[in-house]
């Protein structure tokens, strides 16, 4: 698999994250008299992120850690440097701080951009990011990022043995790593240890919780502990074929279908009960529909292409008029769901 983090890199001669990444030399306090030197000259050949924080200052304590962590995985591409305006109250006030945290950015001497407040980690790396082009330079993968990759391409080809012991490396070293944290509970449902994979997300908290990796792999978990047998397929596939209008027996075989792997086909089946009765088990078919997008998370290819196709189904005038009809009422129709006039009364509109 190339390197893993941590023990196991000293064959493929890698090293550990601080010193793949230069460390400490990276990351610098200053003060009004080191300013000068430390940010303004050193930013005329390296950008400088200049984080103004306090020991009273809680959103500090969250920001400070992941600008520390984002800025030592840039492997010198971008250097931080860190201000206690309590200690430093004149700078803060030549520099307008008005509030904190307050992280500017300095290249060639001049601020390039700033940010205020405990911003999300994705925030923060692209920010580095396009600080590490300006100077010139690629932040590149950090050994984290690089095992991550290395994790989830063994999680896609089914080697989940593989991807545990990955994800579990990096979890020794970055315990609070979200999408490592759902890619091993991921290996866990696929080696049939959901409790194990439960009692992993047990002590997230309620913000972690929300998080997009989090939020697939428990509907993951919900999915396998209904038990599916997949052995059914075939009788349901018959059962389907011999009578379209069979929900249920439809909806069964959406499940088996994407129990064993068919999710187009588990999806297609849903969506083909949605759209011969939209209503059927107070929309049992959409809300499962749903669950799977959560599953496959929002920027699945195959979520994309099967919202699309529901949204499809939903807002399709759901009658054809005959001349009849048209004849009989003549005010359009005002359904939320309808993106045509017609001439039918609004209660045939569904």
């Amino acid at each position: 698999m190339g390197f893993i983090i941590g023990d196991n890199v000293g064959d493929a001669g890698s090293s550990t994250p601080d010193q793949a990444t230069g460390g400490a030399d990276v990351i610098d306090d200053a003060t009004t008299e080191t300013f000068g030197q430390k940010v303004i000259e050193a930013s005329m050949a390296t950008p400088v992120l200049v984080d103004f924080w306090a020991p009273w200052c809680g959103p500090c304590k969250q920001l400070t850690p992941t600008l520390e962590k984002v800025v030592k995985a840039a492997r010198g591409a971008v250097k931080l440097v860190k201000i206690n305006i309590d200690n430093e109250p004149q700078l803060a006030q030549q520099l307008r701080i008005q509030s904190i945290p307050t992280v500017y950015a300095f290249f060639q001497g001049r601020p390039v951009d700033a940010f205020q407040g405990a911003v999300p980690e994705s925030q923060i790396k692209q920010v580095v990011d396009q600080l590490a082009k300006l100077g010139g330079g690629e932040a590149g993968p950090s050994p984290i990022d690089d095992a991550m990759a290395q994790a989830t391409a063994a999680l896609e080809q089914g080697d989940a043995a593989v991807a545990a012991q990955i994800f579990g490396e990096i979890l020794r070293h970055e315990p609070e790593t979200l999408e490592a944290i759902a890619g091993l509970a991921k290996c866990y449902v696929m080696g049939d240890r959901v409790e194990e994979a439960k009692a992993l997300l047990a002590n997230l908290t309620a913000e972690q919780a929300r998080d997009q990796n989090i939020v697939s792999v428990k509907a993951m978990i919900e999915l396998a502990e209904q038990g599916i047998d997949v052995a059914r397929l075939p009788t349901l596939s018959a059962q389907v074929e011999s009578n379209p209008d069979d929900h249920p027996a439809r909806f069964d075989l959406a499940m088996v279908l994407y129990a064993s792997g068919q999710q187009e086909g588990a999806m297609d089946a849903l969506l083909e009960i949605i759209r011969r009765d939209r209503e059927w088990n107070e929309e049992g078919a959409r809300k499962q529909l749903v669950q799977f997008f959560e599953a496959l998370g929002p920027t699945d290819p195959l979520t994309i292409s099967t919202r699309r196709k529901l949204s499809s189904i939903l807002f399709s005038c759901p009658i054809t008029l005959s001349p009849t009809v048209l004849m009989s009422f003549r005010r359009p129709c005002r359904s939320f769901r309808c993106r045509v006039h017609c001439c039918s009364p609004m209660e045939n509109c569904r």
